[in-house]
């Protein structure tokens, strides 16, 4: 054997126990504190979401536009009260039928989020939209881009505050439609044969529903005018 000498090699031991990181180095032992390779994740902190819902108010013998704006001074007054609902109420403001709905205000609704876990896997969560005219808009034209329908979110916003000033639950009773039998209804004043002939299968069958009404709608003016947006009157 030669009499070269022999470099002397040290051999490091890491020993993973309750949190500490033993090294022995020539004799010596550390102890280092390390950090957990996975950490618990926090929940999502409780929290909510604003909704904007309409006040309604229901029409009872005696009252008049006036006599509703003074009750619910979220109207604005009774001029703007009758501009928010000439499509239900008709050509003469002086003219109130008992059982018309009016549209008389908003307010915003705070509504609890409960907290939930983080996600553990990659699955999109669904989407929301608001409980208002911009959410059911923003929900239909989702709806209509699954099923080829054309439209815009500044086609349909028009229409809707031409035919409705966005009161989902209008009614007309005075025009053509309603003598007939078949007066116009919701956001954009659809009658029942035309909600039935061109429904969007996946929204609701109640034609008063925002987003039936829109969808459907919206189906009836691609296949009559080519889309919502070259609606800009009666259709």
């Amino acid at each position: 054997m030669s009499a070269r000498g022999k470099r002397r090699s040290f051999k490091t031991h890491s020993i993973l126990t309750r949190g500490i990181l033993a090294a022995g180095l020539g004799g010596v032992t550390l102890a280092l504190p390390i950090v957990g390779a996975t950490c618990a994740q926090a929940a999502t902190p409780t929290a909510t979401t604003t909704d904007v819902q309409l006040i309604t108010y229901k029409v009872v013998a005696g009252d008049t536009l006036p006599k509703i704006a003074q009750k619910y001074p979220t109207s604005g007054g009774a001029a703007k009260l009758y501009v928010a609902n000439r499509a239900v109420i008709g050509p003469d403001p002086s003219t109130l039928r008992p059982g018309l709905t009016l549209t008389v205000g908003t307010k915003r609704v705070q509504t609890p989020t409960k907290a939930t876990p983080a996600p553990t896997a990659t699955k999109a969560s669904a989407k929301t939209y608001a409980n208002n005219l911009d959410g059911w808009i923003k929900h239909s034209l989702d709806v209509m881009a699954r099923a080829k329908i054309p439209g815009t979110y500044n086609g349909i916003h028009r229409n809707v505050m031409r035919e409705s000033s966005g009161n989902p639950l209008a009614i007309n009773n005075w025009d053509s439609n309603a003598k007939a039998g078949i007066p116009s209804k919701g956001l954009l004043q659809v009658i029942d044969p035309t909600f039935k002939a061109y429904h969007v299968p996946g929204t609701s069958m109640n034609i008063y529903d925002p987003v039936a009404n829109i969808t459907a709608a919206c189906n009836y003016a691609a296949a009559k005018y080519g889309s919502i947006d070259n609606v800009n009157g009666p259709y």
